[in-house]
């Protein structure tokens, strides 16, 4: 229903360019029962009548609607045989270790189908496994490689389209040292098998490089979106933390015996390493209490509070301006008592961004915050009136 041409055919009914029409086969049109029912729809609405050159059927008879489902119902079956037959030939050829097109991974080349190595590529991925094998600090490796400018994999695609390579981080390099193909593994589906592509990494050094991964795994503090900490833990400033170079802070979470702490951590931290940016992380208690307390400044503050209500009371003529102000008072006087998402939701509507440098930090409020605040927070008078 997403191709183009039958979008435009589509477009062409509605507009009453078309009374008829007319395929070489009725699969041409729809292989799909539930696809070809909307499209029925359709020509039935706008009185347009279908014809199949190669095959003969009357839609206006129930003999001929019976047919139709039976030639659309074998044109589906044909689908999906052919697609499990393209599914069965990737598996195959993955048992036998054939590469199966995509993105080539560093250190290979694609060359009549298959995958070459690239000698300029191996040695790099050669240093990033020795390396990684005697020292297993990952921070200190991605800002070695990324100072020397080691990129990503530069390759053209089929189509002749150029892909450039990016600067390696750590999750580029996770997937190096994870990936079997360089120990000359085809993996399919979670199974390994013998692959056509030549190692180029000894096994030694790639079961020393499995076990530093496997330690790091073990020893990794929590971070955002492990679900045993998240629930439990409120993020009153996720998504609007960043450094000065534009660098968001995440949330992340770590545990020392039966202490755990929160931070905001700088995602170039996370996937450069901690030299790759002036701040690394910031406490969350502190930098949430700071932020807390600039809102309930906002909240106070005559002049900024006098403006937001003038402008509901003029957008909104049913909310009366002792309402607005009455609205203002009480988040400040319940602030203690609202639940985590309720004080997350309030910070959200009145603060776009928060840039933290090292000398201090810098607030970006939103123009209508406060108003669009005030409008949510008064109940409007025919909820009362149903209340009452």
């Amino acid at each position: 229903m997403e191709r183009p041409g039958l979008k435009q055919l589509i477009k062409a009914i509605k507009t009453g360019a078309i009374d008829t029409i007319v395929v070489y086969k009725i699969d041409r049109l729809s292989r799909s029962l539930a696809d070809f029912a909307k499209l029925v729809e359709v020509f039935d609405e706008h009185k347009v009548t279908f014809v199949s050159v190669t095959q003969s059927f009357n839609t206006t008879t129930s003999m001929g609607r019976l047919t139709l489902n039976i030639l659309l119902s074998f044109a589906q079956f044909e689908r999906e045989v052919s697609g499990e037959r393209v599914r069965d030939k990737i598996s195959a050829s993955r048992k036998r270790g054939m590469w199966m097109g995509g993105m080539p991974p560093l250190g290979y080349d694609i060359v009549s189908r298959k995958l070459v190595p690239n000698p300029q590529e191996v040695k790099i991925v050669q240093e990033i496994f020795r390396r990684f094998s005697l020292v297993p600090s990952m921070a200190t490796l991605v800002h070695d490689l990324r100072a020397r400018g080691v990129t990503s994999k530069s390759w053209v695609t089929i189509k002749g389209i150029q892909r450039t390579g990016k600067l390696v981080d750590k999750g580029f390099l996770y997937k190096i040292l994870n990936n079997p193909v360089y120990v000359g593994i085809a993996s399919y589906k979670g199974k390994h098998y013998t692959g056509e592509q030549p190692a180029i990494i000894d096994q030694p050094v790639w079961e020393k490089v499995q076990a530093n991964l496997a330690k790091g795994r073990a020893n990794r503090p929590l971070h955002a979106g492990r679900a045993d900490r998240t629930s439990q833990a409120p993020c009153l400033l996720k998504g609007l933390l960043y450094s000065n170079e534009g660098r968001c802070f995440t949330p992340g979470y770590t545990r020392k015996k039966d202490k755990f702490y929160r931070y905001y951590i700088n995602t170039d931290a996370i996937k450069i390493g901690p030299k790759s940016c002036e701040i690394q992380r910031l406490p969350a208690g502190d930098i949430e209490a700071v932020i807390t307390v600039k809102v309930k400044e906002i909240l106070q503050t005559p002049e900024v509070t006098a403006a937001a209500v003038r402008e509901v009371c003029r957008l909104r003529p049913d909310i009366e301006e002792y309402e607005a102000i009455n609205a203002l008072r009480s988040i400040d006087e319940i602030w203690n008592e609202l639940f985590p998402a309720e004080r997350s939701h309030i910070v959200r509507s009145l603060i776009n961004r928060i840039t933290v440098r090292t000398t201090g930090l810098t607030i970006d409020w939103a123009s209508d915050g406060m108003a669009a605040l005030i409008t949510q927070t008064v109940r409007p008078k025919d909820d009362l009136q149903e209340a009452a």
